[in-house]
């Protein structure tokens, strides 16, 4: 079974090309490779090129522990370099299907630059979702320890929780991120991001999966924090995200269409033996 192995600011993804493995992977074989120590270890697998009818192609996309992610800003950003690695791509702009919708992905800098376009954000309860009274989910309260946090909902084809804090650190997002993640609140789980306002064109994140934990860098937070900063009025519609493993550029539209910039390094390529899949999580 071949692999290719790429990050995007450290958040790194394994491609397996159904071309190369046949059947879909189970749930346990995808939790077996993502393992750090039994595996090859990432943060999720990229399943893909499939074939559709409505984008030049389609990827499916998996978390660590098993469960279907519909978006990812660097996911799709790592599968658009291996797109460009196998030749099917080039600089002229093509589409991709997943679970959250089309986006349209463009590479530069041969192939080192990818920008995708995300498609339009929308903080409705009903979209993201969340529980409650149709609303625009903004500056809603969420107790944690007794501390009273004040957090935005928004989805950009997945669902988001976006929390204002004047000083963010990796120890309070590991400390709260699962918690926040499997609030009942937010019905297919959520993922979360603490971000702190630098000045008008740049924002701080540190940042939750969901199904994957914490995480250097995130394409799907950095647009839906960014978005949360300019639906506020806190940030102008370019924003740079720094984030532990980098910074991505974040450009919204008056419909709050969102764009991210980033890069994406080659790690590996390689087979997979058999005899991994003989230990059992």
């Amino acid at each position: 079974m071949r692999f290719y192995k790429y990050h995007g600011l450290g958040n790194d993804y394994i491609v397996l090309d159904p071309a190369d493995i046949g059947s879909l992977l189970t749930e346990s074989q995808i939790q077996l490779i993502c393992h750090r120590n039994y595996g090859i270890g990432s943060d999720g697998i990229l399943f893909g090129p499939l074939e559709t009818s409505t984008c030049d192609f389609a990827v499916r996309i998996f978390n660590p522990d098993g469960s279907e992610a519909e978006k990812s800003g660097n996911g799709l950003r790592i599968f658009s370099r291996y797109l460009w690695d196998k030749g099917l791509v080039r600089e002229k702009p093509f589409t991709v299907f997943t679970q959250g919708g089309k986006v349209r992905c463009r590479l530069d800098d041969k192939g080192r630059s990818i920008s995708v376009e995300m498609g339009k954000v929308s903080f409705e309860s009903d979209m993201i979702p969340v529980k409650g009274p149709l609303r625009e989910v903004l500056n809603e309260k969420i107790v944690l320890d007794g501390e009273e946090l004040i957090f935005c909902g928004v989805t950009v084809g997945n669902p988001h929780c976006v929390i204002l804090r004047d000083e963010i650190s990796p120890e309070e997002t590991k400390k709260w991120g699962s918690v926040i993640e499997n609030d009942p609140r937010f019905p297919n789980r959520t993922n979360v991001q603490f971000m702190k306002i630098i000045d008008r064109s740049n924002i701080r994140l540190e940042i939750w999966e969901r199904g994957a934990g914490y995480t250097l860098a995130s394409g799907s937070s950095s647009s839906a924090a960014a978005a949360v900063a300019f639906r506020l009025g806190l940030c102008d519609s370019q924003v740079l995200v720094h984030m532990p493993g980098g910074e991505l550029e974040i450009s919204i539209s008056e419909d709050y269409s969102i764009s991210l910039t980033g890069p994406v390094t080659k790690i590996a390529e390689g087979t997979l033996s058999p005899e991994m899949f003989s230990h059992v999580l």
